[in-house]
């Protein structure tokens, strides 16, 4: 038995490849069958399935060939690429004028169509590149490939996402799935907690999304399904936008996991990168946020779709406010010539790793309860210093809120946000640039569940929530980890994985974060730009709202649309249709639309 036992073993061995080979193939069969049979079943109801096989089929034949064939890819494209190289001096200039014209007239048409609101973001996103270039460390010497094909790439994935019916709903089913997934971790803190965990939401709900969320990654980066994905988006990045690998690298792993995290990814190049190229491996950190926070913010009720779009469109605009704000004066030493390879997992199989993904995960749920304690208490604090400050001059409403709204209320502005919101979304921007944006996005998820019941908007002179837009827009600017608290971690953080860059890190920390929240407010101008909102709240609210015609105006196109809905609704029933709409709704509508209709009279 041991002799047979030992050529069967010899066998195995010798022909390891080919047995490999025929147990994956019988494996892909057995999966390609399973999706032709559901496929058969429902296709609508396997359609999930079906993108995900053709998605999944596209990519591995793709890099087989890329890594068969690259040089014969590489020599089939070299005249084209010689001749582009070669014309570049004045097809550059033609390609500008050509985009110039494109948004020109894309403006001109979109706004005809919905409104000049869109003008004011274009305008705040033009504003934000003028004063990037005024205070950029080297004027004269900005490269303005990446700064343009960045903002081009954010304003393509938000005309894909936003504008598109295709894109929308891709991105729409993403986040409910995201949604759906997290909630899966209520398993574990149920078990733990009782059944009650929900009466401690913060400690008990939220975080433990947090555990569940780094679990995850850990070991979806182990099976090396995160190192593929942060590749194939930097590759991208490093084409479109002619950045380095290093840093394309570092902000496409920006997209899912935390700032001192995806510098790990690339962690044996840090102590060869340029000035540059650190400052904007610190923008992406601080321009971004991390999945495992991601959903935590989705557990408030803030939308989990625009949250999953901000965070894919602030990769490409981090890099161009980099470029722009720390132009690049030397020569990078790490090209795709010299072989870039990302860091692989420590983790010996995949248990290992989803238990080092929950241990990692206990200091991070540590730092964010600590923060928020302190935060709150500090904020508390100073709300009663203020107040009694400014009790002395006959202001006791005088708050640390008060104060950030009306500095950073132009800011907001220039994104788009409605003037009469843009005092709150003010007062949110604070919060997260000088706390943290646990605290704004706590804050803004409270304004959005008001404006979901209804009532009254104003109450005693105070707006209780904001338009729809306004709300998109802030939780576009409120999308990175931009704030002071961040600026220590980073520092700490990437001076531990390259000490002989300490002195750069210090020196260039505070700039990235300035950056970082530029770039924030970049991504909100664009969603500004493109965002179509449906309607702000239900409309019989709407209509209750507008008695004296002071908070909406008479011809807002959202009242013509809920008195148009409320005539049709009426024209098409024998009976009087009261519904949820007062008496004082249809004299509104009587006026706004001039109806001779019998309900008028």
């Amino acid at each position: 038995l041991e002799k047979r036992y030992d050529e069967v073993c010899e066998f195995c061995m010798k022909h390891k490849t080919r047995i490999h080979y025929v147990v994956y193939g019988i494996l892909i069969t057995a999966y390609l069958a399973v999706v032709i049979a559901a496929c058969t079943l429902n296709f609508q109801r396997a359609l999930p399935l079906f993108v995900i096989t053709v998605l999944a089929i596209f990519f591995i034949c793709w890099d087989f060939f890329i890594a068969k064939y690259e040089d014969r890819i590489a020599a089939f494209f070299s005249p084209g690429d010689r001749y582009l190289k070669k014309q570049w001096f004045w097809l550059k200039w033609v390609l500008c004028a050509a985009l110039i014209i494109m948004i020109i007239c894309w403006l001109i048409f979109d706004t005809t169509k919905r409104g000049s609101r869109q003008l004011i973001s274009f305008g705040g996103l033009v504003m934000y590149v003028v004063l990037m270039l005024i205070f950029s460390k080297y004027p004269a010497q900005v490269a303005w490939r990446p700064v343009f094909s960045g903002i081009g790439m954010q304003f393509i994935l938000g005309i894909l996402i936003l504008r598109t019916k295709v894109g929308f709903d891709v991105f729409n089913w993403l986040g409910i799935q995201i949604q759906t997934f997290l909630e899966y971790s209520d398993a574990g803190a149920k078990f733990v907690f009782g059944d009650k965990y929900t009466d401690h939401f913060f400690a008990f709900k939220v975080l433990p999304i947090v555990v569940f969320f780094s679990t995850v990654m850990s070991m979806l980066y182990h099976v090396g399904f995160m190192q593929w994905l942060v590749g194939k988006v930097g590759w991208i990045m490093h084409v479109f936008m002619g950045t380095t690998p290093v840093e394309s690298l570092v902000a496409a792993g920006n997209i899912f996991v935390g700032q001192t995290e995806s510098p790990l990814l690339v962690r044996p190049y840090l102590p060869y990168i340029t000035k540059s190229e650190l400052h904007a491996v610190m923008t992406a950190g601080f321009s971004t946020i991390a999945g495992s926070v991601l959903g935590a913010y989705i557990s408030f009720g803030v939308s989990s779709s625009h949250l999953l779009t901000a965070s894919v469109m602030s990769a490409p605009a981090s890099l161009a406010v980099s470029k722009l704000f720390w132009p690049e004066t030397e020569k990078p030493l790490v090209t795709l010539r010299s072989g870039i390879q990302m860091a692989k997992s420590e983790s010996k199989n995949l248990l290992e790793a989803a238990s080092q993904g929950a241990s990692t995960s206990i200091g991070l749920v540590a730092n964010i309860a600590v923060n928020v304690i302190s935060f709150l208490a500090l904020l508390s604090f100073l709300d009663s210093a203020l107040s009694w400050v400014g009790n002395l001059f006959d202001y006791p409403q005088l708050t640390f809120e008060n104060i950030c709204a009306y500095v950073f209320m132009p800011f907001s502005f220039m994104m788009g946000v409605d003037w009469e919101d843009s005092f709150i979304v003010g007062g949110l921007l604070g919060y997260k640039t000088f706390f943290n944006e646990f605290l704004a996005y706590e804050r803004l998820s409270k304004l959005i569940q008001n404006r979901e019941k209804g009532g009254s908007m104003y109450i005693n002179g105070v707006k209780q929530y904001m338009t729809v837009r306004s709300e998109v827009i802030a939780t576009y600017a409120l999308c990175g980890f931009a704030n002071f608290g961040s600026l220590g971690l980073v520092i700490g953080g990437l001076t531990s994985i390259a000490p002989s860059k300490k002195k750069e890190i210090a020196d260039g920390a505070f700039r990235a974060m300035i950056a970082g929240t530029v770039a924030c407010f970049m991504t909100a101008c664009v969603a500004g730009m493109l965002t179509v909102p449906s309607l702000e709240v239900p409309c019989h609210i709407l209509l209750g709202n507008t008695s004296n015609f002071t908070d909406f105006p008479a011809n807002s196109t959202e009242l013509v649309e809920c008195c148009q809905q409320l005539f049709t609704s009426a024209n098409h029933s024998e009976i009087f249709p009261r519904g949820n709409y007062s008496l004082n709704s249809w004299k509104v509508c009587c006026q706004i639309l001039g109806q001779p209709a019998f309900h008028c009279t």
